[in-house]
């Protein structure tokens, strides 16, 4: 077992782990740490824990120390720099015609990079950009462009379901979301109902799919031939959530009636069924 701390930095959920060498931290406190990017400032999410050593991506690099005051005021006097290089960019955009939407600047903690955020429909030339903002600020200079759920996370803000994004507060990876689990899920298929924010289908519909997947393996479709201690009969309606059944029996002057998955044995699905398991595999 190894001991580490979980850190947080400002630009999304994502924590990283870092060796405490020996020290104590606890939820909160504000550390200094080395990372790709130099030094940077970042906030403990969780405090010393043990974990399993093959979780742990080598060489572990150890927190530096905790902040001091020193450190947070040049955090905030760092925070004034990048609003005002994000204003100088813009107007470097602006002045070079460049198609581009500029998210958001990060200056390095150490003043030893600044990273500007930007998002564009295609490829964007901005080799002349980066060599005036190089003349503007005296330093490394990197301009990265991100996709539009990245911009969210960059941003942050309130989701349709009244809290934060959760790309902002606990998303590590964004994980493959398809209209199939809306589907599935019996949501509604308008775009405007089952979309986030940044105009992708929301990332919590990933949350609950496995319940779902398992539910679906037990539960005849809609369509589908079964039998039950009733007889057979064609599923007309499925509850996944319930288990509950309605079913048509197969004489053409049956009442439908309601059974329990647990009861019903699947005979045969229809042929809409299949073709639309066909269309989504």
């Amino acid at each position: 077992m190894t001991q580490v701390i979980s850190v947080k930095f400002g630009n999304g959920g994502r924590t990283y782990y870092f060796d405490p060498a020996d020290n104590m931290y606890k939820i909160n406190d504000y550390v200094i740490v080395e990372t790709a990017n130099g030094m940077s400032l970042g906030k403990v999410s969780r405090g010393n824990y043990a974990i399993r050593e093959e979780l742990v991506v080598s060489p572990l690099k150890k927190v530096v120390r905790k902040a001091t005051e020193k450190d947070l005021k040049k955090a905030e006097e760092n925070k004034v720099k990048e609003n005002e290089a994000f204003e100088i960019c813009l107007k470097k955009i602006e002045e070079q015609k460049l198609e581009m939407k500029l998210i958001k600047v990060e200056n390095a903690f150490d003043g030893s990079k600044i990273t500007f955020f930007f998002t564009a429909d295609g490829r964007v030339d901005f080799r002349e950009l980066v060599k005036i903002l190089a003349a503007q600020f005296h330093t490394r200079i990197e301009l990265r462009q991100i996709g539009i759920r990245d911009e969210a996370r960059l941003l942050g803000g309130i989701g349709i379901c009244g809290q934060p994004y959760c790309c902002k507060q606990f998303l590590e990876d964004f994980q493959p979301v398809s209209i199939k689990m809306a589907k599935e899920q019996g949501l509604s298929l308008n775009p405007t109902k089952i979309s986030g924010s940044c105009g992708r289908l929301m990332c919590c519909l990933k949350y609950e799919q496995n319940a779902y997947d398992d539910l679906i393996k037990t539960t005849p479709p809609v369509g589908a031939t079964v039998k039950t201690p009733d007889g057979v009969g064609t599923v007309i309606d499925a509850n996944l959530i319930t288990g509950n059944l309605i079913i048509k029996p197969k004489e053409e002057d049956g009442i439908p009636y309601k059974a329990h998955r647990s009861v019903a044995k699947l005979l045969s699905r229809s042929k809409k069924q299949q073709i639309e398991e066909e269309t989504f595999e």
